[in-house]
Order: C-alpha cells, then sequence, then structure tokens
C-alpha cells in the first residue's frame, strides 16, 4: 500500500490516522533517508494517540516515553540510528519489556528492531525531489490484516 504525502500537513494527518489506529503491544517501524519526515510522520502518531509530552527526534537519548493520553496506550519513540547495528544497546532499552503496555514507533529500526516482535509495521518513506513524501506500508504478522483500515485522511 502506497500514499503520496505532498505537505507536511498531510504527514502529520497520515500520522495520526496512524496513531489513532494503535494499541498496546504495536511496533512501528520507520525507514527512510535523513529528511524524509520520520519525526513528523511520529508527531502525527503521537496526536493520533494524545499522549503527552512534545515529540522531537531522540536521536541523542535514544528513546523518550510519552505518558497514555486519551487513547490510555503510552508512546516509545526510538532512534536507532546512533545504534549502528550494534543490538546490544537496543536490548539495554528493554524495550520487549515495554511493548507489552505500549506502542512503540523505531525510527531507522529495520535489521534491528525488527527481532522485538513477529507483528510489526515497516513504514517507509522517501522524498521526491518536488517535496512529496511517499509512503510504503510493509505489514508483518497480524498488520497484513490491519492495513486495509489505514486510508489517507481526507
Amino acid at each position: 500500500m502506497t500514499f503520496l504525502l505532498t505537505t507536511p500537513e498531510d504527514t502529520m494527518a497520515f500520522g495520526r490516522a496512524l496513531g489513532a489506529s494503535l494499541r498496546a503491544g504495536d511496533l512501528v517501524l520507520l525507514a527512510g533517508p535523513l529528511g524524509a519526515g520520520k519525526t513528523t510522520l511520529t508527531r502525527g502518531v503521537a496526536d493520533g494517540l494524545g499522549v503527552g509530552g512534545r515529540v522531537s527526534s531522540p536521536t541523542f537519548v535514544l528513546a523518550r516515553v510519552h505518558p497514555a493520553g486519551t487513547a490510555g496506550v503510552p508512546l516509545i519513540h526510538v532512534d536507532a540510528y546512533r545504534l549502528g547495528g550494534d543490538l546490544s544497546q537496543l536490548d539495554d532499552l528493554d524495550l520487549d519489556t515495554d511493548l507489552e503496555r505500549s506502542a512503540v514507533v523505531v525510527e531507522w529500526g529495520e535489521g534491528t528492531a525488527d527481532r522485538l516482535s513477529a507483528d510489526y509495521l515497516v513504514v517507509r518513506l522517501d522524498r521526491r525531489e518536488d517535496d512529496v513524501r511517499v509512503v510504503e506500508l510493509e505489514p508483518h504478522g497480524t498488520w497484513a490484516a490491519r492495513t486495509a483500515d489505514l486510508r489517507r485522511p481526507a
């Protein structure tokens, strides 16, 4: 399933729709080059979940926990960019335990965080030269049945 997002507001709206569908135990991996819109999408996810706290790239702290809001599900936002494939640092975050009671979004998580669960959604973002974002969803496990509900908001 592929979407074209022409503005940052479209990326936020798509993130909101994704966030509204998340529940405790969900793992979402964001893939794409620098500047593709991963953090903007995560801000939308946070809005959709109604979590507290400002969403910014957690590059220097690796992970930020946003307390549960209106949906009752906390958000853990992880940036695996600095891990450079060092899975021991990912293990130190104890995400497999947190995953049971939170929604976890991992930027740069493909190839590292995907081992946390058989059920995960990869969201690939790319930015074209005209600044349009191309979003491709790759569902794994139970996500295969759930992505049909993720339609681009009007």
